[in-house]
């Protein structure tokens, strides 16, 4: 069974920086590892993305030259840094992963391509 925790989450006022971590734990081979949020009364959107082979990596327009993505394969763990931290940011941040798969395209926006998910940790910005 293959378990994601996030962490990193708090209050932060506009301006601001944080870094998000995400520990999957099991039995993990993913291929996509990505970030997405959820604020209150919207639906769950995409945030960023990073691919295994070659760690290519895949930004919403919102947060591109902000957000940072990486992954530390050893440890089993995503990050997000976040600076410049705006309060349209405020969101619950998830944590997803992608089992292994053959195909060569792959919807790495989309909320329903991801198999795992997080419980999220809070992100606030306060303007």
């Amino acid at each position: 069974q293959v378990q994601l925790v996030e962490s990193g989450g708090g209050l932060v006022q506009a301006g601001g920086s944080l870094r998000l971590s995400c520990l999957a734990s099991g039995r993990i081979n993913s291929t996509y590892l990505g970030w997405f949020r959820q604020a209150p009364g919207k639906d769950r959107e995409f945030v960023a993305a990073i691919r295994s082979k070659g760690g290519i990596t895949y930004y919403a327009d919102s947060v591109k030259g902000r957000f940072t993505i990486s992954r530390n394969n050893a440890e089993n763990t995503v990050y997000l840094q976040m600076i410049d931290l705006k309060p349209d940011d405020t969101a619950v941040y998830y944590c997803a992963a992608k089992k292994p798969f053959l195909g060569s395209v792959f919807a790495y926006a989309a909320v329903w391509a991801y198999d795992y998910w997080g419980q999220g940790t809070q992100v606030t910005v306060s303007s």
